[in-house]
This record gives structure tokens, sequence and C-alpha cells, in this order.
């Protein structure tokens, strides 16, 4: 589908392109020699996060779309950046691009699945697809089509917005030694995962960024997941508790995304729709790499500080599959909109695990495990 084929040239650009993401402009209105877009029209757009600044690698991605916008147009098409609350509440931004009071989000889309259930696949679901899956299936399968059309709903068009890997499973006040220990935790989790943690025994709340460390302090919560090491670490969850769990089942490959209003998107100039496109793919390849840079040293601290890591008992584990499997099936039973996105999800995560499980799984688990040997001796 021609679409398709843009988002994977698109996707080439972020990679290698010298001329369109390589560098900002000068004064001559140039990006590494080549000129930047001039259409004559002027353009000041708002985007409102729902993240804080202290989410910096998150926050910082909306702030990279709008310095590459601004300089593959020679600084003619300008998009101010809000953090989370600075406008509107986080869990708002949906409603304020629906509703024209800004131009653009920055956001996770499961925050609103409580508008249609659907939504998570835009950003992932409990023992779904891991980034490279959830990208592959977004620019070289339906994704981006299925998930555009639910956003039509909407009034808004979606783009990729970045990806924090695989999260971490969260703060404990308490150890879990078993499915036992869940039952009754008052636990801040969002999304899906949030209904699997219910069907479990789990009291779920959904906290905004900014409300979890009090929250965790005043003992409001006895539990919580945020995103990894390095964003953990910021926000002190670990001046509070001490039992640190993985994996994020509910998050394997987390990804966030711009919403452009429908309208104000069919009245840009094609070129600055390309733009924003090409942007939006660069913030996603970035956030990865830096994540992936930033958590490794971020984990290694927490543990020289007391933390304790764990991983999550076999049986928590076994339970959370059952329930988020049953929780889908019900969602696809219900709506056939839900159904479509997740028959497209399935069969495209069922052959992509059984590829990862072969090369990828093979060399992970022999690399993996000599390195860690290597590390303690």
């Amino acid at each position: 589908m021609e679409r398709r084929h843009f988002l994977k040239q698109a996707a080439l650009g972020t990679a290698g392109s010298t001329a369109l993401l390589g560098c900002g402009s000068d004064p001559s209105g140039e990006v590494n020699g080549a000129p930047a877009v001039q259409t004559g029209r002027r353009l000041r757009w708002r985007l409102v996060s729902s993240f804080p600044r202290s989410a910096e690698i998150i926050f910082r991605g909306a702030e990279v779309l709008a310095e590459r916008v601004s300089a593959l147009t020679g600084g003619q098409f300008e998009i101010i950046v809000s953090p989370a609350g600075e406008i509107v509440p986080p869990f708002q931004v949906l409603d304020a691009v629906q509703n024209r009071s800004v131009q653009m989000g920055h956001t996770a889309s499961y925050y609103f699945t409580g508008k249609n259930p659907a939504l998570a696949f835009d950003t992932g679901v409990p023992f779904g697809m891991t980034v490279r899956q959830q990208n592959a299936w977004m620019l070289d399968g339906d994704g981006t089509e299925l998930t555009r059309s639910l956003f039509a709903d909407f009034g808004v068009v979606n783009l990729l917005g970045g990806n924090t890997g695989t999260q971490m499973g969260g703060w404990f006040r308490r150890p879990v030694g078993s499915l036992a220990d869940m039952r009754g935790l008052k636990m801040r989790i969002p999304g899906l995962g949030a209904q699997v943690m219910d069907r479990m025994g789990v009291n779920a709340l959904s906290l905004p960024g900014g409300e979890i460390y009090q929250a965790l302090e005043r003992g409001a919560i006895d539990a919580t997941e945020w995103i990894g090491p390095y964003d953990d670490e910021k926000l002190g969850f670990q001046r509070v508790v001490q039992h640190y769990y993985y994996p994020g089942w509910w998050e394997p490959g987390a990804v966030l995304s711009f919403y452009v209003n429908q309208a104000e998107w069919d009245g840009l100039p094609e070129v600055y729709r390309q733009i924003l496109e090409v942007a939006a793919l660069e913030v996603n390849q970035r956030m990865m790499a830096e994540y992936d840079a930033k958590n490794p040293p971020a984990l290694q601290r927490l543990i020289n500080g007391g933390v304790q890591l764990h991983p999550f008992p076999d049986d928590v584990m076994q339970a959370a599959r059952v329930a988020a499997r049953a929780l889908s099936e019900e969602a696809a039973a219900a709506d056939a909109g839900y159904r479509a996105l997740y028959d497209s999800y399935r069969q495209f995560q069922q052959a992509s695990d059984r590829w990862f499980a072969t090369a990828e799984q093979a060399y992970s688990d022999f690399a993996f495990a000599h390195t860690a040997e290597a590390s303690a001796s």
C-alpha cells in the first residue's frame, strides 16, 4: 500500500538521511547543506504531554520532534511543548487534541482504554510484542492502518512517538513470594495491566507520574510500576522501598504516541505532514537508544545502593498470562473493532515469536549468560 511504502522509506531516512535528519538548521535556512522546506506557511502549534519533565527521556521525545520540525521547515513550523499539568492534566491529552484545544499531544494510548479498550494496542498489551515486534507490526504490518482507523473515531491521527522497551515489574514494600502475596495490595498500574492485576486480587490504581512518589511515601499504595531503572531512580522510589521486581509483563514494548488533531492534519501542506512523520520516526528510534544506554548503569547504581532485585514468582506470571488472555478474548467477543485489532496483533506476534525464539533467543540465552558469568568472576 502507498502509505506503508512511505513509512518504510521514512524509517530508512531516520537511520541514514543527512539531508532531512542529520542536523539542525543554520541562519541560511539550510539543514546540513540541504535547503529547508519553504511553503510560505508559518504555523505555531501547541503540544501537550502526559509526562512531567522529570520523565526526561520520554518528555525530551516531544522536544526533539519540535526541534526537527522547526529545522526542516527553516523555522516556519513551530511546536511549543508543555509538560503534564501545565495546560491539561496528563490523562486529558486525548480530549484536548480531540476537541482542538491544542493541535498535538504526546502520550501513551493505554491511558484511555476507558474510552475504547482497543486503544491499548497502540501502546502494547500484557504478554504482547516487544519494541522490535511492535515496530514491525506498525511499520510493515497492519498496525498503522488499523490504529489509524480506531483513532479516526476521535478525530485524531496517531504517529509513533517512542518506546521504553520492556519495562520493570515495579517496586514493592514487601517481598512477593507467591501469588497469595499479591492479593490485597494497592498498586499503581495503568491500562490493561491494571485489569489483569484486579483479576489477581490486586487493588489497581491509576496515578499520573508526578503523584506516584508521594503516594508511595505516604503509604497510600503498597507497590508501583513506572518505567525502568533510569526513570525510577530519578523519581526516588529506592528511598522508600527496596524490592524491585521484573519483568513488566504488561509492558513488553511500551509505545508512546504523538496525536494530531485530524482537522489540523488535513489542513497541513503535504510536505509538513511528511516532515511530522519522519521526525516522529526519529524520536521513535532515538528514545529506545537512549533507554538502552542509560538503563544498565542506573540498574547497577540501584543494586549498589541496596535495592533487592527479584523475578516475579512463576505462579504470578502464569496467573497473569491466563487472566490477560481471558480479558482479550472477552473484549474481542464483545466488539468487532477490538476483534480486528486483536486478530491482526496476535497473528503477527505468533509468527514473530517463532522467529525470535529461533536465532535471537538462542544467541541471547548463550551470550547474556556468559556475560553475567564473566562479570561475576
